[in-house]
């Protein structure tokens, strides 16, 4: 039996992982590109489909705020992600994680895009991992000890989001994959706050 392959797709937070040392028995890619924002994943999604990964791990967003992108535009492309590689890779498990924290003049935006993360996960029949409890102080902020600059992790960082990593995609690879394709999806979540 081969082993599983699993991709890990999104920025500098990704780049930064140790993923083979982490996730030892498994495949590891690191698709984490720093400076990545969710338009620069969408227009590179052919290497992910090329690499035909058993599982996805997404990440993905932060710098699109950072640039000064809307939350809208920001969800809108991570539902095109989702929805491509649904499309494209049929029998991969996906996992979407919430747009972690950073400093807490993001802590409205982010919290925005989650809810619709979180409402559009299951529509792709993604699985969604919300790192907040975990990763932000209660006003929003990352929390200090994980990060020397607001932005990007340092090793209790990675550590933290480890803890909820872990767990996450052993219920991931709980899940039956998909035998076809998803054949239409309408992006109407955004439209719909609150619900």
């Amino acid at each position: 039996m081969t082993e599983e392959t699993v991709l890990f797709l999104g920025d500098s937070i990704t780049q930064g992982g140790d993923w083979a040392t982490w996730f030892p028995g498994v495949t590891t890619l690191n698709f984490g590109v720093a400076g990545n924002s969710s338009e620069d994943v969408l227009a590179r999604l052919d290497t992910v489909v090329a690499a035909k990964p058993d599982e996805i791990v997404l990440l993905i967003g932060t710098n699109d705020l950072g640039m000064r992108r809307n939350v809208e535009q920001l969800v809108r492309n991570i539902q095109s992600i989702l929805v491509d590689l649904r499309r494209d890779l049929p029998g991969s498990r996906m996992l979407v994680q919430s747009v972690l924290p950073r400093g807490r003049e993001f802590a409205d935006r982010i919290r925005e895009a989650n809810i619709h993360l979180r409402q559009f996960a299951p529509t792709v029949h993604a699985q969604y991992l919300d790192l907040w409890p975990t990763m932000a102080l209660e006003d929003g902020e990352l929390n200090p000890a994980y990060s020397d600059d607001r932005l990007h992790l340092n090793a209790a960082g990675y550590e933290a989001w480890l803890t909820e990593l872990r767990p996450a995609l052993e219920r991931l690879r709980d899940e039956p994959p998909m035998s076809r394709p998803i054949q239409a999806i309408i992006f109407d979540e955004y439209a719909r706050p609150g619900s």
